[in-house]
């Protein structure tokens, strides 16, 4: 199910990334002790009275600094705009009313997007000093303080109130949904015009919930695909962004639709911090995934060139192993028929199921073979395990302290049940309960 997206936006220095701190504090995500997945973004899932959204930072708008790091900053902020479903437009109210802010009200006018006015910085609450930005135009100001966490609550009410209806469920189980993602200029066009013009059996075009996005359907070998569009894919987008930072933007609503990821990398430029950030969003939602190793015809090989290129991924992509690589040239569409091969393969494996029994024997055994550790004289348990759902497949493991589980142990036991099962292709979740040996 697609999130929707929430930008924070206003000029510099009113805030921003402390409410967005504040916001995505309050959700109390776990982060998985897992190599490679880079943290820093400025973007992240929150939750709010059982609606999930994707939340936006973004930087500093100042229209009266001509500076180029500036004017990159307004486009960046101006692409968040485009795609937000709800705008936080935050404001100092200690520092008053300002011409920028003044600017930025009419940018934000201009968008005909759902705006939320945020008077940050209020400290007493009773003494109305936010009543000047009335005069913005954008409704009732809402007085909070972000560092301390004053009257959010009131703020995130009006930001669900405003997001779009929930999708229902998709009724289209038989088609397979892909999502090309992947950094500006990776060949994401060149591969999706390759796909489509080598089948040549596109059945329609339909108009996305993604905005001025096509959602393409074709079939091969009699399977069903629907494609997702992301930025770049059969158009150009309207902004001219020379730098990358919120080029994921799309990908983020391309990836919440899919079954499954094609993660392109750039041959000549290996795996990058974008990269990682992008194929990181990818996995931490549960997608099933390939990676896709595009202009491949521009390196110089020779026979070990792909092993290693291999490992690298491996290294850098690490909480990624499951996924297997494809090596392709957009351009001569050498092994592009490839991909759909190793689609159908994580598709099957991203809805597998396996046997209670079968399941238990496994894990009986890996036990067997390799005890868990001691922990203060403790050792871990397992009593029982079954899978309680898919896509991507999750299992049950009811124990006697989840506090046991070492994560060194849980990854053997995974590694364990996908040598047993396969799944290559998606990831696979693990959920512990305690139990005692009665129960």
């Amino acid at each position: 199910m697609q999130k929707p997206i929430v930008a924070i936006v206003g000029r510099p220095n009113v805030g921003k990334s402390t409410l967005f701190n504040r916001i995505v504090g309050q959700r109390l995500a776990i982060v998985e002790n897992i190599p490679g997945i880079t943290r820093d973004r400025l973007y992240q899932d929150a939750e709010w009275s059982g609606r999930s959204f994707t939340l936006i930072d973004t930087g500093g708008l100042d229209f009266y600094d001509d500076t180029e790091i500036t004017g990159n900053v307004r486009k960046q902020a101006e692409l968040a705009i485009e795609e937000a479903d709800v705008i936080l437009f935050v404001v100092d109210s200690r520092a008053g009313l300002t011409s920028n802010d003044v600017e930025i009200a009419r940018l934000l006018r201009r968008s005909e997007r759902p705006v939320i006015l945020v008077a940050n910085k209020v400290e007493q609450f009773d003494k109305n000093d936010y009543l000047e930005f009335y005069s913005l135009g954008l409704g009732d100001p809402i007085p909070v303080s972000a560092a301390e966490g004053l009257n959010t609550g009131d703020m995130l009410d009006a930001v669900v109130s405003r997001l779009p209806a929930a999708e229902e469920a998709d009724s289209e189980k038989d088609i397979i949904k892909i999502a090309v993602i992947g950094r500006p200029n990776v060949g994401k066009s060149s591969l999706v015009n390759k796909m489509l013009g080598q089948e040549r059996v596109i059945v329609s075009d339909i108009p996305g919930t993604t905005r001025d996005a096509i959602d393409t359907y074709f079939e091969h070998s009699g399977r069903s695909y629907l494609l997702i569009d992301t930025a770049g894919i059969r158009r150009k987008s309207r902004i001219d962004l020379p730098t990358e930072r919120y080029s994921v933007i799309r990908s983020l609503r391309a990836v919440d639709r899919c079954d499954v990821v094609l993660m392109l990398i750039d041959a000549v430029e290996g795996v990058t911090e974008q990269d990682k950030k992008i194929a990181g969003y990818a996995y931490e939602q549960g997608k099933a995934s390939v990676i896709v190793v595009n202009k491949w015809d521009l390196v110089e090989k020779d026979d070990r060139t792909s092993d290693v290129y291999t490992r690298n991924i491996r290294e850098e992509l690490g909480f990624m192993k499951y996924a297997p690589v494809v090596f392709i040239s957009a351009l001569t569409g050498q092994r592009v028929i490839k991909i759909l091969q190793a689609v159908d393969s994580a598709a099957e494996n991203y809805s597998l199921r396996v046997s209670t029994p079968g399941l238990n024997n496994l894990v009986r055994d890996s036990v067997q073979q390799n005890p868990p550790p001691t922990h203060k004289t403790r050792r871990l348990k397992i009593y029982y395990a079954s899978q309680s759902g898919v896509k991507p497949p999750k299992f049950v493991f009811f124990i006697n302290d989840p506090e046991l589980a070492h994560f060194s142990y849980m990854r053997y036991l995974e590694n364990q049940i996908r040598a047993a099962y396969g799944f290559q292709g998606t990831p696979i979740r693990f959920l512990l309960r305690k139990k005692n040996k009665e129960e």
